[in-house]
Parts: structure tokens; C-alpha cells; sequence
């Protein structure tokens, strides 16, 4: 089992200020270890992603943080992203690669399905995502997979793992000890009462605890 797990930050689900949200996601990057920022405005028009895309992206890029978009290869290629994320009902693996080109990093919602994780891993993807683990009001789960989904897959598949789902700097510890590669967390951190910058800190305190136990 690898050594390493990692936080996968997400945006909350619609920003209404997008200055004032680019000075709180400075401070929250800046406060602990952040691998990678999803920016996902589901449903907002082109035109709102574009812009979000154009005010947060150098914040993350400029200290090492991978930007990610959620559905739309599309609008990534055209944006500069880092890469995507697609669902099942989103475009599939093969045309998200095609648009976004072999550097591009590409990860694949797969629920509670080992069966569509390795089929997404065998096709090329970079990482894929198992959830929600625990109850969200980010987006509507559709499955509640056991943790231990995380560990067989550790220890059978070389792609990296993100769990997904509800995630909080009380849940998060058990989660990386069951094998997650990354933590992918959005109103746990949004709406942590000491603020986003607090709960980075906590969650990479539950991170390190988490990965002590794996070893």
C-alpha cells in the first residue's frame, strides 16, 4: 500500500464573489498540503466556469496545486486546466482523453464499481473516484460504498484512488488508512466552523494519522 494520501480540494457548488472567494482560497491553500483544486460550478453557464476558471487557476497553479474541471473537457482544453473529471453521464474516458491530450490528467467518478474503476484504469485514466462514503449535501449520491473498496484496490491496481463523499477532518482519518491515494473534500472545508484554513490543517492532521496507521 502506498505511503502517501493526499487532500483533493473541491469549490463549493456556486461562488458569488469571486475576488473575495480568490482571497479565501489563497489563505486555504496556504495553511497545509493540497494536491489538486476541482472547480465545479455544475449546471453555471460557460461563460461563469470561464471566468471562475481565469480567477482561481493561477491562485492554485501558482503554488503547485493541480486545477481540475469537473464534466466539460471542452471548456478545460480551451482554459488551460490541468486536467478533468468526468462521471458516468458525462463524455466517456476515451473522447475526454482525445480533447485533452495524452498530459493532461484525467480522473473517472466510478461509485461503488470496482468493475467500472478498472475499466477506466485499464483505458488510461490517471486516477479514479470511489463514493459518496458518507452522507453529502454537495450532490446527490447514488452509492455508499465501504471503505474497504479503498484497500482492495490498493493492493490489486497501480492508479491512484480518490475517495469522495461527505469527507471531514472527523471521517477523514479511517478513510486513509483504508487505502485512499487522495481525499476529495468540499463543504467539509468550506464550511468547517474555524474556517477553510483550519480545516486543511485538520484534515492533513487526520491525513498523517491515517497514513501512521498503514504502516
Amino acid at each position: 500500500m502506498t505511503a502517501e494520501c493526499r487532500l483533493y480540494l473541491i469549490t463549493p457548488p456556486k461562488i458569488d464573489d469571486l475576488a473575495a472567494f480568490g482571497r479565501t482560497l489563497a489563505q486555504t491553500l496556504d495553511a497545509g498540503d493540497v494536491a489538486a483544486l476541482q472547480i465545479r460550478l455544475k449546471d453555471a453557464p460557460d461563460e461563469v466556469i470561464a471566468a471562475a476558471v481565469d480567477a482561481l487557476a493561477p491562485i492554485a497553479q501558482a503554488r503547485g496545486v493541480a486545477v481540475i474541471l469537473n464534466d466539460r473537457p471542452d471548456l478545460a482544453a480551451k482554459l488551460g486546466c490541468d486536467g478533468v473529471h468526468v462521471g458516468q453521464s458525462d463524455a466517456p474516458y476515451a473522447e475526454a482523453r482525445k480533447i485533452m491530450g495524452r498530459d493532461a490528467m484525467i480522473g473517472v467518478t466510478c461509485h461503488d464499481s470496482r468493475h467500472l474503476a478498472m475499466e477506466a484504469a485499464e483505458a488510461g485514466a490517471d486516477y479514479v473516484a470511489f463514493g459518496a462514503f458518507f452522507p453529502t449535501t454537495t450532490k446527490d449520491a447514488l452509492t455508499r460504498p465501504e471503505p474497504e473498496i479503498l484497500t482492495i484496490w490498493q493492493e490489486t491496481m497501480e492508479v491512484p484512488c480518490v475517495a469522495i463523499g461527505g469527507i471531514t477532518a472527523d471521517n477523514a482519518e479511517g478513510l486513509t488508512k483504508a487505502g485512499a491515494d487522495f481525499l476529495a473534500v468540499s463543504a467539509g472545508v468550506w464550511t468547517h466552523p474555524q474556517g477553510p484554513a483550519a480545516a486543511v490543517v485538520a484534515l492533513n492532521a487526520a491525513i498523517a494519522r491515517g497514513l501512521a496507521a498503514r504502516s
